[in-house]
C-alpha cells in the first residue's frame, strides 16, 4: 500500500542498408523485398548487399563495405532428407512459418533462410552441427529472436537452428540455488517456477516473456537487476555449448569455485552463437526477497539526479536492487502513446528505486530516512512508493514499457551506450543539439547503477539523412569517453563495423584468431560480432 513522507503526495545503431542490386537475398523492411529463388536453387556468387555510412556527404570508406554471401552450400533435397529424418516433424520448410525467423524483433532486417529446425536434445544440435560442417552449411542460432541489433535472424539463406523445443528445468538445488535447464526455457517461465519454489532469476528483461535464456547468455543480457546481482558472468556458473563440428563441450558444473584452468565458459558469454551453440546452462539463482518496496521520484535537473544516486547507495545499501532513469520525453510518450498516467508531478527526470529484502520493517525504515533525506535537501521534487504487487507493477510499467511507447513514435533508431556515469546524460543533450530539428524525439532511459543509456532517436519514417547525421558521431562521442559502444545489446550485424571504437585492433585480432580456432569454417552465425575484413 501506497506510504508517505513530509511534504508530498505519494501514492541500433543501425546501419543503412541498401540493396546493391533487386535480386539481394536481404529484404529490408520498408523497402522492396527481392523475389526469392527455389528452395533448393542455389544462390549465384554475386549476391552481395552493401553497408554504407555516409557521414554528411561524404561517405565513411572505413564503415563503407560490400557484404557479399560466403561461399557456403545450400540446401539440397539430400541434405532435406537428413535433417527430416533426424528431427522427423521438425524441419520445417513452410514460407508462411520461416516468416517470423527471418525477421528481427524490430522489423528492420529480413533474411531469406528456407529451412528452419527445431531441436529437443543437445545429441540433436549435435548431429546438425556435425552435418552441416561437413557440407560447409550455414547455421543462424536463434532464441526467441528478440535482439536489437540483427544478431538473431539469417543475412542471406542459412539455415536457422531454433533452441525453442529445447525447454525443460533440467533440475534445481534448493540448497545452492543453482539451476540447470535447457537453453530454450523462456525467461518468464524459469522466473514463474523459480518463485514458487522461493526463489528468483538474477535476471529481468522487458522482454522476458520471450526471450529465451540461451539467448540471453549468447548476448550476456544485463537488464533490471544487474546492479543488484552482476551480469551473467558471474551469475552463470556452467554452460553445455555444441561446437562447429558437432564436438558437445560439456562445462555444466554446479560448482561456485572452480579454479581449474581456463574458464572455458566466458568465452561463449556475449560471443552471440558466432564460436558455439549454447544448449544448456547452470546458473545461480538468488532467494526471493520478502520485502519489496518500489519508489518512483522525480527530479529537476540530471545532476540532481546523480546526487540522489550516491546518497542511495549509501542509506540503502544492501537492499538496493535497482535504480532506473527516464526523461520527460520518455514520459510523454507513455503518456501520448500507451495513456499510461504519470502519478507524481511532471518533472525533467524520473527515478525508480527498487529494494529486496528479507526484513519488511528495517526496510521500510531505511527507505524512509533515505526519502526523508533526499526530500529535504530538495534533490527530489515529488514521489510515490509502492509496497503492493500491482502498485510495484504499476510503477515498474512507467519504466519497462517506454520501448513499446517508442515503436508508435515512428521509426527508431535504437543505442544501447554504456558511459562513466556522470556522463551518460550529456550524450542525450548534445545529440539534441547535433540534430536540431531533423529528428523527431531524442529520448534517454536506462541503468543509472552500471552506467548504461539507452538512446533512442524517432522520425516519422525510416531516413537515411538522420542515420547519416547521428552515425559515426554517436559512436565518436562514446569513445571520447572511453565507454562502450554496446553495454548489453552486442554487436550483432548492425554494429560489428563499429567495434573498433571499443576495443584496440589487437584485442580484435585475437577474437579472430579464437573464432578461426573454434569455427574455422565459419558456419556459426556468420556475418555477425566480428568486423567485415575478418570473415
Amino acid at each position: 500500500m501506497a506510504a508517505g513522507f513530509p511534504g508530498v503526495r505519494l501514492g541500433r545503431a543501425t546501419v543503412r542498408w541498401l540493396q546493391s542490386q533487386s535480386s539481394s537475398p536481404l529484404g529490408v523492411i520498408g523497402c522492396r523485398l527481392p523475389v526469392m529463388p527455389g528452395i533448393f536453387s542455389g544462390l549465384p556468387s554475386q549476391k552481395q548487399i552493401r553497408l554504407v555510412h555516409v557521414a554528411g556527404n561524404q561517405s565513411n570508406s572505413a564503415n563503407s563495405t560490400v557484404l557479399r554471401r560466403l561461399p557456403f552450400a545450400t540446401v539440397s533435397q539430400h541434405d532435406l532428407e537428413f535433417f527430416n529424418k533426424v528431427l522427423p516433424g521438425r524441419t520445417i520448410t513452410d514460407p508462411d512459418l520461416l516468416e517470423s525467423g527471418n525477421v528481427d524483433w524490430l522489423k528492420s532486417v529480413k533474411g531469406s533462410s528456407k529451412l528452419l529446425l527445431r531441436p529437443q536434445s543437445t545429441e540433436e544440435v549435435s548431429q546438425i552441427l556435425r552435418y552441416c560442417n561437413e557440407r560447409r552449411l550455414a547455421v543462424n542460432p536463434q532464441g526467441g529472436n528478440t535482439g536489437l541489433v540483427g544478431g538473431s535472424v539469417p543475412v542471406f539463406d542459412e539455415i536457422i537452428l531454433s533452441t525453442a523445443l529445447m525447454n525443460h528445468v533440467l533440475s534445481f538445488d534448493r540448497v545452492s540455488g543453482i539451476l540447470t535447464c535447457q537453453a530454450g526455457c523462456v525467461l518468464e517461465n524459469l522466473s514463474s517456477y523459480l518463485e514458487e519454489l522461493g526463489f528468483i532469476m538474477p535476471l529481468d528483461l522487458g522482454a522476458k516473456g520471450s526471450c529465451q535464456i540461451g539467448g540471453n547468455v549468447a548476448t550476456n543480457a544485463g537488464g533490471l537487476r544487474l546492479l543488484r546481482y552482476g551480469s551473467l558472468r558471474g551469475t552463470v556458473l556452467g554452460l553445455e555449448v555444441v561446437l562447429a563440428d558437432g564436438k558437445i563441450l560439456n562445462c555444466l558444473v554446479g560448482l561456485r569455485k572452480d579454479n581449474t584452468g581456463y574458464d572455458l565458459k566466458q568465452l561463449f558469454i556475449g560471443s552471440e552463437g558466432t564460436l558455439g551453440v549454447i544448449t544448456a546452462v547452470s546458473i545461480l539463482c538468488p532467494h526471493k526477497p520478502k520485502s519489496v518496496n518500489v519508489a518512483f521520484l522525480g527530479c529537476s535537473s540530471f545532476q540532481q539526479l546523480l546526487e540522489t544516486f550516491q546518497c542511495c547507495r549509501g542509506m540503502l545499501g544492501e537492499i538496493l536492487s535497482a535504480f532506473e532513469f527516464l526523461d520527460s520525453s520518455c514520459m510523454k510518450l507513455l503518456e501520448t502513446h500507451l495513456k499510461l498516467v504519470n502519478p507524481i508531478t511532471e518533472s525533467p527526470f524520473y527515478i525508480v528505486i527498487e529494494t529486496s529484502g528479507s526484513n519488511e520493517a528495517h526496510d521500510e525504515e531505511k527507505l524512509h530516512n533515505f526519502l526523508e533525506t533526499v526530500m529535504s535537501s530538495s534533490l527530489v521534487i515529488d514521489g510515490t512508493v509502492a509496497t503492493e504487487e500491482s502498485k510495484i507493477k504499476a510503477l515498474w510499467a512507467m519504466r519497462e514499457r517506454v520501448t513499446e511507447a517508442l515503436t508508435h513514435d515512428g521509426y527508431t533508431y535504437k543505442y544501447d551506450i554504456s558511459l562513466p556515469v556522470e556522463k551518460i546524460y550529456q550524450l542525450v543533450t548534445d545529440m539534441r543539439e547535433h540534430l536540431g530539428d531533423r529528428a523527431k524525439n531524442v529520448v534517454g532511459y536506462g541503468h543509472v547503477g552500471d552506467g548504461n543509456l539507452h538512446l533512442n532517436v524517432t522520425s516519422p519514417t525510416k531516413d537515411p539523412a538522420l542515420l547519416a547525421a547521428i552515425e559515426p558521431y554517436v559512436y565518436e562521442w562514446t569513445a571520447r569517453f572511453r565507454g562502450s559502444i554496446s553495454a548489453e545489446h552486442g554487436l550483432g550485424l548492425k554494429k560489428k563495423n563499429y567495434i573498433h571504437f571499443s576495443k584496440p585492433p589487437e584485442a580484435v585480432a585475437i577474437m579472430g584468431n579464437i573464432k578461426s580456432m573454434l569455427d574455422p569454417h565459419g558456419i556459426l552465425n556468420p556475418y555477425k560480432t566480428l568486423p567485415d575484413y575478418l570473415s
